[in-house]
């Protein structure tokens, strides 16, 4: 589904991955960081997709939104469990949405 996100500018977080083998967990702990994310002062939504290269993308208010996502808990664990078991590689970027536009049906 695509993020119904306010006009611009706002942040993005486009996390680029390419997965090791078997789940591991990753599903559930997936679920929970959208979730938790959600709850989040300045989360504005989500896209993902995955094939051999995963793509997640998160819109966020303003940098301190963000930084105090990096500084959540569950997220550091999150984190760091992708680094010993979940990713192969992965790539974060973080850019300023100055336009968007675009249609729904």
């Amino acid at each position: 589904m695509i993020a119904k996100t306010p006009p611009p500018p706002y942040y993005a977080v486009i996390f680029t991955s390419v997965r090791t083998e078997g789940d591991k967990g990753y599903s559930e702990m997936s679920d929970r960081m959208v979730e938790l994310a959600s709850q989040q002062d300045g989360f504005l939504g989500v896209e993902s997709a995955r094939n051999e290269i995963g793509i997640t993308v998160s819109y966020w208010r303003d940098l301190e939104s963000m930084r105090k996502w990096r500084e959540n808990i569950e997220h550091s664990v999150a984190r760091e469990k992708g680094r010993e078991e979940w990713y192969q590689s992965f790539k974060t970027r973080i850019a300023k949405v100055e336009r968007d536009y675009g249609f729904d049906r």
